[in-house]
């Protein structure tokens, strides 16, 4: 089985790339570790929009964590994990000034619950797609979670399974980019 080295201690890039025969299924390669994973289930775009259920074809840094801190323990990790409060939620509407940020409840417009209840979010990290330069309509919300089981396809997000996650969540730091191919 490969393993990352302590010489590799901080991974700069994962890669992401497409898996053989099926869009909504991918490769990911963090160090020597080629792990499967599950996309959009539109597949992959080079012209990321709202709502259209595609994963963005970029490399896009890691940002930050959410963690279920009711649910696991908190993993060793250089990103920074907050715990997820049932007050958190993450706005998806084009047209709102908070729109692709974590707002909190009650919220009216269009939003995503962090503290789901199925484990998809248990980890869930935030990557840099239409974050720190945000355009309206160009993309919510895309993180990299945990699968649904049977690697089901996500609404745009990168999906592992959580013995992978959390195998690959020490090596990963603020600014680490996940290169979507």
């Amino acid at each position: 089985m490969s393993r990352i080295t302590s010489a590799e201690h901080c991974v700069k890039t994962i890669l992401v790339r497409p898996a053989p025969g099926r869009k909504t299924r991918a490769i990911v390669q963090v160090g020597p570790l080629r792990l499967p994973a599950a996309i959009g289930r539109s597949g992959r775009t080079s012209r990321k929009r709202e709502g259209d259920g595609a994963t963005p074809i970029a490399a896009m840094p890691l940002l930050s964590g959410f963690l279920r801190g009711d649910r696991l323990a908190q993993p060793q990790s250089a990103l920074p994990l907050r715990r997820i409060r049932p007050a958190m939620l993450w706005c998806d509407a084009p047209k709102h000034p908070s729109y692709n940020r974590l707002v909190r409840a009650p919220f009216k417009p269009s939003h995503e619950e962090m503290q789901r209840k199925d484990a998809l979010y248990d980890i869930c990290l935030v990557l840099d797609w239409n974050v720190t330069a945000r355009r309206r309509h160009a993309g919510s919300a895309i993180f990299f979670h945990l699968i649904r089981p049977g690697y089901e396809p996500t609404a745009g997000c990168i999906a592992l399974a959580r013995r992978d996650m959390l195998r690959i969540l020490p090596h990963l730091r603020r600014g680490t980019v996940v290169r979507v191919l």
